[in-house]
């Protein structure tokens, strides 16, 4: 047993076999020289060399170009927590489909002058909003804010960065609306809130790939029950499919991969354009709302300045 534990000490972070492996095989090939076995070794070696023919190899042509056996590079496979070969592969596969852009990176876009990074975010910025612009149904904006202005509760939901902060931002707008309105970004509270909802209920949902398990699920837990389903998302995706009432866009993105993505600014100007439209769905409860919060913040700082009144 001390044997053992000693030899698993000397491997580092590397998997333990017949366990769930690391999900980015690249970083351990790579920053893993001398924890694996001599002959392993010499497989991760010829991998690390041949990293995008490797996928498209037979696991006798890996053990031939490696210089061992076959058992070799199944030892080897299931030292980085993988069933065998055929899983190793499909795993190196998936990170390098991902993973090109930042291994090989554009070297054309030379160091540029101070003022250019405002621009490379403006330029983008205005590219996604117009394509947003163009593909936008006016009638499914009203038809939507027609659905929350008569709503009883709004549940606003998105996980990962850029969704999330979008729910975040459409709890704001539609509280100061006089909606009971929320936001829910991690999955598991998202289940549960999908699954109170019913037929006076709304969940709007921001997803900009349309393949999250959480959103996808809690779309259609939550129209099971009969609630209303928005979302924006990416036309044809699983939750674009899922929900009864989706906007679906296909955005442009830079590949410049320093600078945040350009398409969370479109959504949130489909977001305001909802909040404006639900806004004048029910103009004297908008407004008697928007006079009380810029009362209370009057009393509260002082400030009777001219304010935005929205926010």
């Amino acid at each position: 047993m001390a044997r053992k534990a000693e030899t698993a000490g000397t491997r580092g972070a590397l998997p333990v076999r017949g366990r769930s492996g690391v999900a980015d095989l690249i970083p351990v090939l790579r920053d893993h020289d001398g924890k694996f076995a001599a002959r392993e070794q010499k497989v991760a070696n010829f991998v690390k060399e041949n990293l995008e023919a490797v996928p498209a190899m037979t696991i006798a042509r890996v053990a031939q170009g490696a210089d061992v056996s076959t058992p070799t590079v199944i030892r080897f496979c299931r030292t980085l927590g993988c069933e065998g070969f055929r899983e190793f592969k499909l795993r190196l596969a998936q990170n390098l489909a991902v993973s090109r852009q930042y291994l090989h990176p554009d070297h054309t876009d030379a160091a540029t002058p101070a003022e250019a990074p405002l621009e490379r975010v403006l330029d983008a910025m205005y590219a996604t909003t117009a394509a947003l612009r163009q593909q936008l149904d006016p009638q499914m904006l009203i038809q939507a804010g027609q659905r929350i202005a008569g709503c009883q509760r709004l549940v606003a939901a998105g996980i990962g960065g850029g969704a999330s902060m979008l729910a975040d931002e459409a709890a704001n707008r539609f509280f100061r609306l006089g909606i009971a309105a929320a936001s829910a970004s991690d999955s598991y509270l998202l289940q549960m809130r999908a699954a109170t909802l019913g037929p006076q209920d709304v969940l709007l949902l921001f997803s900009s790939s349309g393949e999250a398990d959480a959103t996808v699920a809690a779309a259609r837990v939550a129209r099971g029950y009969g609630a209303e389903t928005i979302c924006f998302t990416r036309a044809g995706s699983r939750l674009a499919r899922a929900c009864s009432l989706p906007f679906g866009v296909i955005l442009p993105e830079d590949p410049d991969i320093f600078k945040p993505t350009a398409s969370r600014y479109a959504y949130l100007a489909a977001l305001d354009a909802l909040a404006l439209t639900v806004a004048r769905e029910r103009p004297d409860q908008t407004r008697e709302n928007l006079r009380r919060i810029r009362a209370s913040l009057t009393a509260y700082h002082g400030h009777t300045d001219p304010q935005p009144l929205g926010d």
